[in-house]
């Protein structure tokens, strides 16, 4: 029998192979099981492997089956604005079909479209953990959040990396008190220790299962640390650069000119606004772009465009590319001085050929000796899948408890009620990272907020708020 008409509604089957979905790939095949048996489950898989289907398939499948109870049925979390927008357009039209409404509510989200969404909350909410933080504090998002059944986080890697991780997972225990317990489900790529992984998203006191497939992508690496030659003193002279920087940039630009589209990352964002102004410079503006977090609403969505659509041939840009948006063929990749971590290098360079399949192609141009013999290695590991398992993972942040707090004292307000102490200290250490928090520590926190005029903790255990904490 099909494996869709298995698992899934006739009717989104209907929908989905008429959209191309002849067959599942593999981690889809294992994972949507998994999904639609209702357990926490963390998938993991390269890079191209359908991941985002595999999760939101089935829940559209039950949503059909089982019908919506009104509200937000799920949350779908991204780390960056772009790929909330690249997974709203790729599930859009899938859903519309379905008379399944989804929406995107991030930073660059209109005031008019947020309103919309407080009357007619959607089905589907693709938002990012900072902007989830702001809804949870809304009276009528929350009204709309009492029946969330399911939430995704999509790459789970990059978040339980940064403390960014360490505010969803208490915003997550957060949104349990409004709507109870949901079905987590995690995506990432293939990753060193997925039981750390697990734990974070699962949270205290909740399984995970964990769903992977061992595929490794066939790729090639080619470290080099390019030499002055002839013509790079003259390049030098012009750019006023010495002359071991211009054989960089030579080289950079014959990588580009022998491929159709090839992404450049570098480690911060003001190398690649340096790096992207010196090869505009010799290459042409019109042909490369730069890409970073800082650029307007209106200036990353025409660059994502001119990346689908051809128009450029090379783009410079940190880790705002790194994630699985959808930005058409990439022939290469180009790292720009060592990316310090096999699991940086291979999800970047994972991003050329990005289906399952197809040959991943890179290149890390390396800036002294020292560089040169470290890219090396992580090429060596990287070819032979030997990831970190040590992640830095934020235990027990304060200054993200801190927010926390105030995040859930403004929620407790808009409900005309005053938190405890002690409902904050149950909810935060169902978090992961402070499954260990005491309740010193905790008072600790709340004398430093009163100690700013934020909040007070009065003798009967509530702590209320205090002018300025809004702010």
């Amino acid at each position: 029998m099909n494996f869709w008409l298995r698992y899934l509604h006739p009717r989104l089957v209907d929908v989905i192979t008429e959209f191309g979905y002849s067959e599942p790939t593999p981690i889809q095949e294992r994972a949507i099981p998994k999904v639609l048996s209702g357990t926490n489950v963390l998938i993991t898989a390269p890079t191209g492997s359908g991941k985002t289907e595999a999760a939101m398939f089935p829940i559209m499948s039950k949503i059909l089956g089982e019908g919506g109870a009104g509200g937000i049925a799920a949350i779908y979390i991204t780390p960056a604005r772009a790929l909330n927008r690249d997974v709203n357009i790729r599930l859009r039209e899938i859903a519309n079909r379905l008379g399944i409404t989804t929406a995107v509510r991030h930073g660059d989200t209109p005031e008019s479209e947020r309103r919309r969404q407080v009357r007619e909350p959607p089905t589907i909410l693709i938002t990012t953990p900072e902007t989830l933080q702001v809804v949870l504090t809304i009276r009528g998002m929350r009204r709309a959040l009492r029946n969330v059944r399911w939430v995704v986080v999509d790459e789970l890697h990059e978040l339980m990396n940064d403390e960014r991780g360490a505010q969803l997972s208490i915003a997550l225990e957060r949104l349990v008190n409004i709507a109870g317990e949901f079905q987590r489900i995690g995506l990432s790529a293939t990753i060193g220790n997925t039981q750390l992984a697990a734990g974070f998203l699962g949270g205290v006191g909740r399984g995970v299962e964990v769903v992977s497939v061992d595929i490794a992508r066939d790729m090639e690496i080619q470290v080099e640390h390019p030499e002055p030659g002839e013509g790079d003193e003259e390049l030098a002279n012009e750019l006023d650069i010495l002359p071991e920087t211009a054989a960089r940039l030579r080289r950079i630009m014959e990588i580009t000119n022998r491929h159709r589209t090839t992404l450049i990352f570098t480690n911060t964002r003001d190398e690649a606004e340096l790096l992207g102004h010196r090869l505009a410079r010799v290459m042409g503006d019109t042909v490369l772009g730069v890409y970073h977090g800082s650029l307007s609403r209106e200036e990353r969505e025409s660059l994502e465009e001119s990346l689908r659509s051809g128009r450029v041939k090379a783009v410079v840009t940190t880790s705002s590319l790194e994630l699985g948006i959808d930005i058409g063929h990439i022939d290469a990749v180009i790292q720009y001085s060592s990316p310090r971590q096999v699991t940086k290098l291979v999800q970047r360079i994972g991003r050329s050929g990005h289906r399952l399949g197809r040959r991943a192609m890179g290149y890390v141009i390396t800036r002294d000796t020292d560089d040169y013999l470290e890219s090396l290695v992580i090429a060596r590991r990287a070819l032979n899948n030997e990831l970190e398992r040590e992640v830095e993972y934020h235990e027990m942040a304060l200054d993200v408890l801190h927010h926390q707090i105030a995040g859930m004292v403004i929620e407790a307000r808009a409900e005309g009620r005053a938190l405890t102490v002690n409902e904050v200290l149950t909810t935060v250490r169902r978090a992961h990272p402070y499954r260990e928090l005491t309740l010193e520590e905790l008072m600790e926190v709340l004398r430093f907020m009163e100690s700013n005029r934020l909040v007070r903790v009065n003798e009967d255990g509530t702590i209320t708020p205090r002018r300025g904490l809004h702010r």
